[in-house]
């Protein structure tokens, strides 16, 4: 779609192994984007969270610090897969696809692209990094955890950084300014990242206990990409003139 989509697909195939790691794919993707790309808007926001997420591991205050290193590095590959995948022309989950598909269109807000990729993101990719995360350091996810509780206490700075995001990118994809009113404002004002990584730790406990069987994990990951699309999709209607 974009001329530089294969400096995408090469930053995205290097190995992610640390968050310093994850912070440069990012910035490269960020320093390639035009800023009519809405990829764009996705990406600087989670850029934004995934510093700031450094920043507070490397501030001290959690049980578990590792881990939550671990579980950044797992969530930012599952973005970074689905965005190869679908710019080297494979499959990519339908939750993605819907953004992608949808990278050029200047009626939508840059808000919308940014809110559209969290959605994938966290309703869709969080519960699988979870997963991936606990099997690589050896716990279980179950509420009152010490993980648990450092996953609950990076709430505050998300919703902190999405609040200042929302007034920063609320016009349309080339900077014009969008109308006073308009359906986007019930959309963004009904979005609650607390509520979205709460329902993400829930799906992680299932499955986690769906480990060891294909069809019903792939099954109930197939539904939740239906559902996220869905979402998506209506996060994505262009705001009318």
């Amino acid at each position: 779609m974009f001329p530089y989509d294969p400096v995408l697909v090469a930053a995205v195939r290097r190995p992610a192994l640390t968050v310093a790691d994850v912070l440069g794919c990012m910035r490269t993707i960020d320093a390639t984007c035009v800023e009519g790309d809405g990829l764009k808007w996705f990406n600087w926001l989670y850029l934004q969270v995934t510093a700031a997420v450094e920043s507070r591991i490397a501030s001290g205050g959690f049980s578990d610090p590792a881990w939550l290193s671990e579980l950044d590095v797992q969530f930012a590959k599952l973005y970074f897969s689905a965005l190869g995948a679908s710019l080297s022309g494979g499959s990519c989950p339908g939750c993605w696809q819907v953004l992608f598909d949808c990278r050029s269109t200047a009626g939508i807000a840059r808000i919308q692209f940014a809110m559209a990729g969290i959605n994938a993101h966290i309703n869709h990719d969080l519960a699988q990094a979870l997963v991936t995360t606990d099997a690589v350091r050896h716990v279980v996810p179950n509420h009152g955890t010490p993980q648990y509780n450092d996953y609950t206490a990076l709430n505050s700075t998300f919703d902190s950084l999405i609040e200042t995001a929302k007034k920063t990118l609320h016009v349309r994809l080339l900077g014009d300014p969008l109308p006073a009113v308009s359906h986007l404002e019930d959309i963004v004002a009904a979005w609650k990242v607390s509520a979205a990584r709460e329902q993400a730790w829930i799906n992680s406990e299932v499955l986690w206990t769906l480990r060891g069987l294909p069809p019903l994990s792939d099954g109930f990951m197939n539904t939740l990409d239906g559902l996220t699309t869905v979402a998506g999709k209506a996060l994505l209607v262009p705001v009318p003139a």
